[in-house]
């Protein structure tokens, strides 16, 4: 009998930098976000409605497509990501590489705080509040990455706007 997914329903994804660092302020780290996505996006085992990058997180709509696991592409993002941020790091010299050293008995390094969030939305109305919710987060008074959501390059609150997707992620909600 085949493996049947049950993840059909799009979901909220949110993953956290260890500690809350600013890793991801930099475009080069944002961009290791970006291109491990387009990834999964050209293997077909995801489609996404929206994201954001922020300096210390990021948060996804996308779901999981047929003959994949939630899991399966959780735990490959965020290690494909890591192992990219760390050589990155490495071959930088840079010293924040030592900010991430956990030395803990399954990883050397660490950059994404463990047990991110993935919620189920299973309502239209749920699915718009949380997207509601990424593409205001770069307005933020905490954050002020712009002063309009369409003004922050990594999110697809642009993409809403003007329907331009500058990076090939997203399908629109609407289909």
């Amino acid at each position: 009998m085949a493996d049947i997914n049950f993840d059909y329903h799009p979901q909220f994804f949110t993953a956290t930098i260890l500690e809350w660092k600013h890793l991801l302020k930099e475009d080069v780290f944002k961009g290791i976000v970006i291109n491990s996505l387009q990834f999964l996006k050209n293997e077909k085992s995801i489609e996404i409605y929206g994201f954001v990058i922020m300096p210390n997180h990021i948060h996804l709509i996308w779901q999981i497509q047929d003959g994949y696991k939630r899991e399966m592409i959780q735990n490959r993002f965020l290690k494909f990501t890591a192992q990219q941020m760390k050589f990155r790091l490495v071959d930088a010299n840079d010293q924040r590489l030592l900010q991430f050293l956990v030395n803990a008995k399954d990883r050397q390094y660490q950059f994404w705080e463990r047990n991110s969030l993935s919620i189920d939305l299973w309502s239209p109305n749920a699915f718009m509040q949380k997207l509601d919710y990424i593409h205001n987060n770069p307005v933020q008074d905490k954050w002020q990455l712009g002063k309009y959501p369409e003004d922050y390059k990594y999110s697809s609150a642009r993409f809403y706007e003007t329907g331009v997707d500058e990076f090939g992620l997203l399908t629109h909600y609407g289909g």
